[in-house]
This record gives C-alpha cells, structure tokens and sequence, in this order.
C-alpha cells in the first residue's frame, strides 16, 4: 500500500522520514498558521494587561499571553523535526504590529507570516480584547476538535495537550464578558465590537466548498468541511451571547 493510500484510509505518521513531499508542505503550512497565530495572539494581549480592570483580570490575561506562547513553541519544535527555519523564530519578529482597524482582509494572508487574517486587527481596549478572546477562543476550540485528529500522532498528541488550555482561554474570556455585560455603559461597548469581530473570526474558517479540503481529507489533515466547522462555532456563539444578554 502506497503511503497516501495508507493516510486516505485513517493512517498515522510518526516521524517525518516517510512522509510525502506534497504531505509535509500541508503539514508545515497548517503547523506555521497555528504557530504564527499563537504568537500574534499572545503578543497582542500582552499589549492590553495593563487596561485590564482588576488583578484577576490582569494574571488571566498574562496566563493567555503565557500559555499561547508555549502552545506555539511545543508545535514549533515538531516544525523543527521537518527542517523548518528555526532562526526565524529566535530573532525578533513584529507579532505584536497591526495594521488599521478599518482594514478589510477577508481571510487573505498579510505581511510575512503565516498568522490568520484577523491577528492583523488592533484592539480598542479592555472590552474589545475580552470580546475578541471569547469570540476567536470558541473558535480555536473548535477548530482544535478538528486539530486532534489529523494523520501525524506527534502534532495530534500537541493538540491533544493543547487544547483543554485554549479551552481555559476561551472560558476566561467568558467570565469577563459576564462582568462586562453587567454594566450598561459597558454592555453596549461590548455590542459593538461584537459587531466588529464576529465577522472577522467567522472568516477565518475558510470558504465553503474548499477545494484544498479535498486534498487535506486524503492525507488525513482534515476531516470536517469548513461550512460545518463554521455553523458549529455559530451555534457555540449564539448560546453564550444569549445567556450573557448579547445575543
């Protein structure tokens, strides 16, 4: 059996020396998205701990500056394994830069790395940073239920480990949300980067009727259509906004 038979037929890869050529660029192009989002991710919240209105709020927004930072170096060593540029990630890079509020990439790539499109947008504040973590934290939990499954057992043994802390994030962020949602000045400031990032997260899905799906499902890097991966985090959406009042 050829190995992308094997790997169309549920097969798992432990060690980089039998994959494919077009297999180990899928694999590197999804690996180098997660990674440079989750440095994008923590550099950005870093920039918002100190707006944060109380202690709690501080220490939970410097353990998501934290543990994203290590989910991104734990996938980066397995980048390494593949021959990636490691000297790129051990200088400085502008993960933390971020382009004008007003700006409208779609889901288009942007700059020099590989982060989703909407680690490109600034913050506005407190509101809007606890607003987008819930809004891309759901998101990230359900894109990681697709993550655990895919064909190399190291990478999906990261996710596996990975993905009850990202969980922790998104939970966090509804806390906050609680709070904010409480106070009616607030409350409206929150309706309105709702407005803001819910597009901006939904996007990050990928177009419907992919044809890379096609491809990625053969080699056991993607099993769920994206369109199906979107309504189950439009579902997740709608709940929690509902029972916070912003529905």
């Amino acid at each position: 059996m050829s190995i992308e038979s094997y790997l169309e037929q549920g097969g798992v890869l432990t060690s980089p020396s039998n994959a494919p050529a077009r297999y180990r660029g899928e694999l590197m192009r999804l690996m180098a998205s997660f990674v440079d989002s989750e440095l994008a991710g923590s550099a950005g919240f870093a920039d918002v701990i100190n707006t944060a209105p109380g202690i709690k709020q501080r220490i939970a927004a410097a353990r998501i500056v934290l543990e994203k930072a290590d989910h991104a170096e734990r996938v980066l060593k397995i980048m390494g394994e593949f021959g990636a540029d490691m000297g790129r990630y051990a200088v400085h890079q502008p993960w933390a830069e971020r382009l004008d509020r007003d700006a409208d990439l779609g889901a288009a790539r942007h700059g020099g790395d590989m982060r989703l499109s909407v680690f490109h947008y600034p913050f506005t504040g407190w509101t809007d940073a606890v607003v987008m973590n819930v809004l891309m934290g759901l998101a990230t939990g359900v894109q990681l239920e697709e993550l655990v499954k895919v064909s190399y057992g190291p990478l999906a043994t990261a996710f596996r480990e990975i993905a009850p802390r990202e969980n922790r994030h998104a939970e966090l962020g509804l806390e906050g949300l609680e709070q904010i949602a409480a106070d009616t000045a607030e409350k409206e400031t929150a309706r309105a980067s709702i407005a803001y990032w819910r597009p901006r997260v939904a996007v990050t899905f990928g177009v419907a009727g992919s044809a890379r799906f096609d491809t990625l499902k053969r080699f056991g890097l993607r099993h769920t259509p994206n369109e199906d991966l979107l309504a189950r985090w439009t579902d997740k959406v709608d709940s929690k906004l509902s029972a916070l009042g912003l529905g």
